[in-house]
Formats: C-alpha cells, sequence, structure tokens
C-alpha cells in the first residue's frame, strides 16, 4: 500500500503516479488470454523486446510509446525504436556516447544489486524511485527501528519541488521496504542571482 502524508495535492499527484500498484506488465503475466485482447505483445515477440518494454523502461517510457512498441511488427522496427528512443533523450543528440542511457542503467543494475528482497530491485520501491530520481542527495537510515526505516532527501527533483522526504519501512524485517510516507515542498528553488542583492 502506498501511503503519502503531503503539504499540497499537487505533490500527492505526482508520487501517486509512481505508486501504482501493478508496473505494466505483471498484469499481463498473470493473465495471458487478456494480453492478446487487449493488444499486448505478439506471443511471436522476442522476449528481449517483452524485457526492454517491461523491465528496462518501464519507468522512463511515455504511454504514447509503449503503445506504439506494442504494435511494431517486425524485429528490425523494434530496433529502431530501441535506438531512436534512446537517441530522443541523448543530452549530446548524434553523439555516440549517451550519458542517459548509461546513467539509466547504472541506476536499474544499482536497484536491483543493494534493493531486491522478495522481489527484484527494480520492482521494489526504493528500486522505483532510485530509477526514476536517481541517488538521494542523504539517507537517514534506522535499522534498529521497529520497523525499520529508511529516510530518503532530495534537495530538488524535476517536477515534484525542493525538500523531497520519501520514508520507506520494512514490516516484514525481511529487507522489502514499501513507501510509508513521502512529502515535499514544491515551490522552485530559489537560486541565488548576485546581481539582484
Amino acid at each position: 500500500m502506498c501511503l503519502i502524508h503531503r503539504r499540497n495535492s499537487l505533490t500527492a499527484l505526482l508520487l501517486a503516479s509512481l505508486c501504482f500498484p501493478l508496473l505494466p506488465g505483471q498484469a499481463q503475466e498473470q493473465a495471458p488470454v487478456a494480453r492478446s485482447q487487449h493488444g499486448w505483445l505478439d506471443p511471436t515477440v522476442k522476449d528481449e523486446y517483452k524485457k526492454w518494454l517491461r523491465e528496462d523502461v518501464v519507468y522512463v517510457i511515455s504511454d504514447d510509446e509503449r503503445d506504439d512498441f506494442k504494435k511494431l511488427s517486425s524485429d528490425k522496427q523494434r530496433d529502431e525504436f530501441v535506438i531512436a528512443f534512446w537517441e530522443r533523450r541523448n543530452p549530446t543528440p548524434g553523439a555516440a556516447e549517451n550519458k542517459f542511457k548509461e546513467e539509466h542503467y547504472r541506476r536499474l543494475a544499482y536497484a536491483n544489486q543493494h534493493f531486491a528482497a522478495e522481489l527484484p530491485g527494480w520492482k521494489a520501491d526504493r528500486g522505483r524511485f532510485y530509477i526514476t530520481f536517481g541517488p538521494p542527495d542523504s539517507v537517514d537510515a534506522k535499522p534498529a527501528f521497529a520497523p525499520p526505516t529508511e529516510t530518503w532527501h532530495y534537495l530538488f527533483v524535476e517536477g515534484i519541488g525542493r525538500d523531497v522526504v520519501l520514508t520507506f519501512t520494512d514490516k516484514c524485517l525481511c529487507g522489502k521496504y514499501d513507501l510509508a510516507g513521502a512529502d515535499s515542498d514544491s515551490r522552485a528553488p530559489r537560486l541565488f542571482d548576485p546581481l539582484k542583492y
């Protein structure tokens, strides 16, 4: 369950958008018959493409992009889509090195290595937020609490605001930390401009 404590409704909506109960693809895996009825991936699509859509880019792909990818009919089209997908996010378009893609896969690997407990790290709440927002600016871990807690602090998160605080608890004492609360100040940070003072 995703509980959100907040100062304003905009922050609640933004954070709630990250707290959906099923990740795209989970319901389809549980109901394979519904998959073809709802235009999900053709059963002949290779697992590498299914994994890319359901796991690798689940938090960074738009709904329109996901729908477009599902409609592709050949591996060549899918390969071209993947190349174009990463190029659209490349901070230096046309460069061989794509810092966005490299950072995304670094975060994914980190989440899988550090946040896995009952679920792969990318599916865990801490993994989802780490992949989406990056590493927090500070972490206040209290493993001796009952239940153990971790509070992540972000100075600023684009689209949410400043002073974002996420609290995770391990209620099962099994290493699976679920989001227990979130708070932020949605006002954009004021930058010091020496010419104004």
